[in-house]
């Protein structure tokens, strides 16, 4: 794969790194990510991704834009209200970068059809915000042996973490938490989620280039109230419905 002069001054400051170089930046080219729920995680995620040069974005939304959504979702404009989101996302991304191909698909993930929209992909990004689309986006990554970056918000905190078979997001999370919220219920910072969606990107980035040390089998937390972050390792769980 070449560059031609236009990619060459587009993607000039990831040539000039070492950790990922020309060679890097051909894996990104050739590379295929998808991108589950295009909200607060999932739109920065995507942009940065986009930005990158990532080959084929993937996105898979059933929603349409909302005016509550502008104060954290800043892939989309206030005319973009009532439109699906995957379709205004799309618009946005190719206008960014044009050399990315995006794929769409406006429908929910669910654990009937998991298996067949993660097929394929070389990481795939977890952005919802429901227990139910997680454990279905974590089981369909560990059958199909594709890595999986998730990312999630709550009110001040956030959390990064990658999974690549075992563990795995069940042995993190073995059962939808009994004090489970969402962000309509609860709120959450709209700067957060800029934060986590960028972190996600980052990971995917590392993964496809073969760049530092993803943060497989850790989880990184943030606290936005007090500056102050962690990475913890994430044990396998023996007993796990899914990698176990």
């Amino acid at each position: 794969m070449t560059f031609s002069d236009d990619d060459v001054e587009r993607y000039a400051r990831h040539l000039v790194l070492a950790e990922i170089g020309g060679p890097g930046q051909q894996r990104l080219a050739r590379a295929r990510v998808l991108i589950v729920g295009l909200g607060g995680v999932g739109g920065p995620a995507a942009q940065y991704l986009a930005a990158a040069g990532i080959g084929t974005l993937g996105l898979i939304d059933d929603d349409t834009v909302a005016l509550s959504n502008l104060q954290r979702q800043v892939l989309f404009a206030t005319s973009d209200i009532g439109r699906l989101k995957i379709e205004a996302g799309a618009e946005r991304l190719s206008g960014l970068n044009p050399g990315v191909a995006v794929q769409t698909f406006a429908e929910r993930l669910t654990g009937a059809n998991a298996a067949d929209h993660v097929a394929g992909w070389d990481v795939v990004i977890d952005g919802t915000d429901d227990f139910p689309t997680r454990f279905a986006v974590n089981a369909a990554c560990v059958a199909a042996g594709v890595p999986l970056v998730s990312g999630a918000l709550g009110r001040w905190d956030g959390q990064v973490g990658v999974f690549t078979g075992r563990p795995c997001y069940r042995c993190l999370v073995p059962n939808v938490p009994p004090d489970a919220a969402t962000c309509a219920r609860v709120g959450v910072v709209g700067a957060l989620a800029g934060l986590v969606g960028a972190a996600c990107a980052l990971e995917a980035i590392k993964l496809v280039a073969d760049a530092g040390r993803p943060l497989i089998g850790r989880l990184t937390l943030h606290d936005g109230l007090t500056g102050r972050g962690r990475t913890v390792e994430i044990a396998a769980d023996p007993a796990c419905p899914v990698c176990g």
